[in-house]
């Protein structure tokens, strides 16, 4: 049996915010973007456009999924993070959460989702895994992040 999937609350924030500390590829300063939209989500639940949801077994977090509607969009959506506790990577937790949030976007006339990640090598695991879910590339912008490091963004017809 899978984990159980719930809406964020603010008593999950700590331990959501300890996994993205150790999770090698967040850097500090993408750990603490993770943090002001969590804040945003928990002050405007109803109203501030996120969606943010975590996997839980046995009383602790595994991992969360934050996705919204992509403004000026008719249907399309991005999945902003989704992140696993590397204890518990390769173990379905992340195909739990995008199936759910994929479902959830599904339910609400979401026709397109993206995810947006790097090309750097320490991303090719997650591309893999993206890919798996069914995935494809739309699109790549060289040198995106920094000399070196493009913007890949992976696309999937819902509907």
């Amino acid at each position: 049996m899978g984990p159980t999937i719930r809406p964020m609350t603010s008593e999950d924030k700590p331990a959501i915010m300890r996994m993205l500390r150790k999770i090698p590829e967040f850097k500090p300063i993408e750990v603490d973007i993770a943090e002001e939209v969590l804040e945003d989500y928990l002050q405007k639940p109803n109203h501030g456009g996120y969606h943010v949801f975590v996997a839980e077994a046995g009383s602790s977090i595994r991992g969360y999924i934050c996705y919204g509607t992509t403004p000026l969009t008719e249907g399309t959506w991005d999945i902003y993070w989704l992140a696993v506790a590397p204890s518990e990577q390769r173990r379905g937790v992340g195909k739990a959460l995008l199936a759910f949030a994929e479902d959830k976007i599904k339910n609400t006339k979401g026709r397109l989702a993206l995810i947006e990640t790097s090309s750097k090598p320490e991303y090719e695991r997650t591309r893999r895994f993206y890919r798996s879910q069914g995935y494809t590339l739309a699109c790549r912008i060289a040198d995106f992040y920094a000399p070196g490091d493009d913007k890949l963004v992976f696309q999937k017809r819902l509907g």
